[in-house]
């Protein structure tokens, strides 16, 4: 007989992790299970994951969100990718576009005859034949068209950017208006049955709040999954080495403090076919990750403000330089003071451990280079549907979802390492250290198979594709020694002008694009 079903979900913590599983449960379960989350006002969220990846919008569609709706509620922006500057070597810029790069013509992907133009001197930028990437550098945005079949404008991806803290209070809203139930107060402590699963979390009025499965988004505090469980974690600091980060938002850009701002490469704004961009504060479509001499700075562009931070290694500079990098290098005035934060690189050695699923950040931490803090919450839940307990917690379940969850985790640090790894700075103990490490064996793999032919290979259904893979390799100079032999089979000339045709194309769609900061405003300007 199958084992009986669960009836109780205790959610330990709200923010961005709490409130998008409580949204998330509730949208699948309707009212079949009590769902209640615990969370204290007095308790802050660390609200440093702003921007998303477009996986994003498979969840809005889940639980049935509007898309202009939710941005407007959010002071949201739109994000076509993240322009990263001086990762390769000091000067250097180039993007991680979200969609697709060319169209595939003849017997390989694009990619391997882009590989062999670049060899002979005859390739623009990888950007160049990516409409998204275009699109971003010109300020402009609109969602994808289907129609003209063919059009690059069906291939427009995208994300978001917004305000955590606003995200948190408008899935709170929507979740407690399908039945989630929300308990004010902070939790002294857990207790536990004989067999050692969580009983009950414990509040300082004494409360008890019992349950049957429990999910742990507590933080870093990790209240359940690891003060409590002691489930124990896996520590890559030695991959990744940045242990700290400070943040701040700042004013939009004003034509006085504009002048700082760099404009795209020259004879770029012509290549688009539209205007050039004025240098009076454009509300840009992507987030930009600029490359410190200890660490990385942020920058996240919203329709009220402007989200900063600087993510850095205590041990090549100190928390006051890190400050002062950071201000040194906001677009306007700062709204606040610089918050702190600690952290190690790493995972729980199980994300579910008994009655308890961890979620967010009592899961582990990967700083947000890439922005996949939300979609790590947001793949954990669709893996606890996935593989969604009775009362009878079946081991071969619990072992699938870690697995899975492992695996999820390691390939989006092996990306991350990719970017600190691939470099040739020289000018910091800390990026030569980045350079000359050992890197996981996985990822030093593909970094060996792309240097022979300009391969990428995606496996098992991880979350970064080739095309992401290439652009990072191929952004920070990472060249291939040779490419596909079957991009050899057409005439040079005639490749070269396959390339140039899919850049004419790509260019003519942006022309068609409006401003990012006109399209907002016709369709989802916040009220403040």
């Amino acid at each position: 007989m199958p084992e009986p079903l669960l009836q109780r979900i205790v959610i330990v913590g709200g923010g961005t992790a709490g409130w998008m599983t409580a949204m998330g449960l509730a949208a699948v379960v309707g009212d079949r299970y009590r769902i209640r989350l615990v969370e204290s006002d007095e308790i802050g969220i660390v609200g440093v994951g702003e921007a998303t990846v477009p996986l994003i919008q498979r969840f809005n569609r889940i639980v049935g969100i509007d898309e202009n709706d939710f941005l407007r509620a959010t002071g949201g922006t739109f994000k076509l990718g993240i322009e990263f500057v001086n990762w390769g070597r000091v000067g250097d810029r180039y993007m991680h576009g979200f969609g697709r790069i060319g169209q595939d013509l003849w017997t390989v992907g694009f990619e391997q005859y882009w590989h062999r133009m670049r060899l002979a001197g005859r390739a623009r930028p990888l950007g160049d034949y990516a409409i998204t990437q275009l699109a971003a550098r010109a300020n402009r945005f609109m969602p994808a068209r289907p129609q003209p079949a063919n059009s690059p404008l069906a291939d427009i991806a995208y994300a978001y950017h917004f305000d955590a803290g606003r995200y948190a209070r408008y899935l709170r809203r929507l979740a407690e208006a399908r039945g989630v139930q929300r308990t004010e107060g902070r939790i002294t402590h857990a207790t536990r049955t004989p067999s050692g699963d969580i009983e009950a979390v414990v509040l300082e009025s004494g409360e008890r709040i019992t349950g049957d499965l429990f999910v742990d988004c507590s933080g870093f505090r990790a209240l359940l999954i690891e003060e409590t469980l002691q489930t124990g974690f896996d520590d890559w600091s030695h991959w990744l080495p940045c242990d700290r980060a400070l943040a701040v938002p700042c004013g939009h850009v004003g034509p006085h403090a504009a002048a700082a701002r760099p404009l795209p490469p020259e004879g770029a704004v012509k290549a688009w076919g539209g205007p050039a961009p004025s240098r009076a504060a454009p509300l840009t479509p992507y987030t930009r990750s600029t490359a410190h001499r200890a660490g990385w700075q942020w920058r996240i562009p919203l329709q009220h403000r402007i989200g900063n931070g600087h993510v850095y290694c205590s041990r090549h500079i100190s928390d006051d330089e890190a400050t002062a990098t950071l201000l040194a290098h906001l677009d306007g005035k700062p709204l606040a003071e610089p918050r702190p934060l600690r952290f190690t690189a790493g995972m729980r050695r199980q994300a579910w451990n008994r009655n308890v699923v961890a979620i967010g950040l009592a899961g582990g931490f990967l700083e947000p280079l890439e922005s996949t803090s939300i979609h790590l919450i947001q793949q954990t839940i669709q893996l606890l549907i996935d593989f969604f307990p009775d009362r009878g917690f079946s081991p071969a379940d619990v072992a699938e979802f870690n697995a899975q969850s492992r695996f999820h985790w390691e390939r989006i640090r092996d990306f991350i390492v990719l970017h600190y790894h691939v470099n040739q700075r020289d000018d910091s103990a800390f990026w030569r250290d980045c350079a000359h490490m050992a890197v996981p064996d996985t990822l030093r793999e593909k970094i060996e198979l792309y240097k022979a032919h300009g391969r990428v290979v995606r496996f098992n259904n991880e979350f970064f594709t080739d095309i992401a893979w290439l652009q990072v390799m191929a952004g920070q100079n990472l060249v291939p020694v040779s490419f596909h032999p079957f991009a050899a089979l057409q005439a040079e000339d005639q490749v070269h002008a396959y390339l140039e045709a899919v850049h004419r194309a790509m260019a003519g769609g942006v022309a068609l694009m409006p401003d990012h900061a006109d399209y907002i405003a016709r369709h989802c300007a916040a009220s403040s």
